[in-house]
């Protein structure tokens, strides 16, 4: 499999998975014109997206959903809670409803939604496995029994690593924000991230990208120094990337 950050953070989110015969895309958070242009970049054809599938009806998850859906014919897949509480498309016959925990397969793919806890109405993160398997978890509030199992078995991470605790509480967020962020219903911080890998990681997994950094509350530098916790695990040995807003990331072969 192949996956591609087109982007992940606070203003937009969006990842390319693919195995040899299709391609899918985890959110569509920038317009449909930045899909494509990241797409180009990374010389694969939008015309060749299978599926989008939608964690949740956040404006940085959904943005670019309808005209891309729409002008490239593809189908849109989210839970019932997120297709009724967001604009996902325009055209009701590209949305398809999936249930929490229900395993999609495409071409050899096999995507599975998992829920988790975070201020949507009924938010998920999936897991593409093909083989090997890819968990994309972002938009978290805490480290829950499915993120934890699926920390666990997976040989390539995205993983929210939001903000910088000190950073958060010592910030310009209103007082409301910065309890909303922190809570269970918000957003991981970097070292529950961090945590959760180290606690739960195994063997096998071979990559972490750090996701959904807050462009506010954290810095590349503060994410990936909090990581080095994981050299704690003798055993574990697995690259450490960062994912940002502004650039897509290289194409990661699992």
């Amino acid at each position: 499999m192949e996956i591609c950050a087109l982007a992940s953070g606070s203003s937009g989110n969006c990842f390319y998975v693919a195995n040899d015969k299709c391609s899918i895309l985890i959110d569509a958070g920038i317009s449909a014109k930045q899909i494509v242009e990241r797409l180009n970049l990374i010389k694969k054809d939008p015309e060749d997206i299978e599926g989008i599938f939608i964690t949740h009806e956040h404006s940085d998850h959904v943005k670019g959903s309808d005209v891309f859906a729409r002008k490239f014919n593809v189908p849109i897949f989210a839970t019932k809670g997120t297709v009724f509480n967001g604009f996902l498309c325009s055209n009701p016959e590209l949305i398809n409803i999936i249930r929490n925990n229900e395993t999609l397969k495409i071409k050899g793919m096999e995507v599975t939604a998992f829920s988790k806890s975070h201020g949507a109405a009924d938010p998920v993160s999936y897991s593409v496995v093909n083989n090997k398997k890819i968990s994309i978890i972002t938009d978290a509030g805490y480290g829950c029994d499915n993120i934890i199992s699926n920390v666990s078995d997976s040989d390539f991470l995205c993983l929210e690593s939001n903000h910088d605790r000190n950073m958060l509480d010592n910030g310009p967020y209103p007082w409301p924000l910065k309890k909303l962020v922190g809570s269970d219903r918000g957003h991981l911080s970097n070292m529950q991230a961090a945590l959760c890998v180290l606690e739960h990681g195994s063997q096998h997994l071979k990559h972490v990208m750090l996701s959904h950094l807050s462009k506010i509350n954290n810095t590349p530098e503060i994410a990936l120094n909090t990581f080095k916790i994981l050299k704690e695990r003798k055993d574990l040995n697995c690259k450490v990337t960062v994912s940002t807003r502004e650039m897509i990331t290289p194409i990661f072969k699992i």
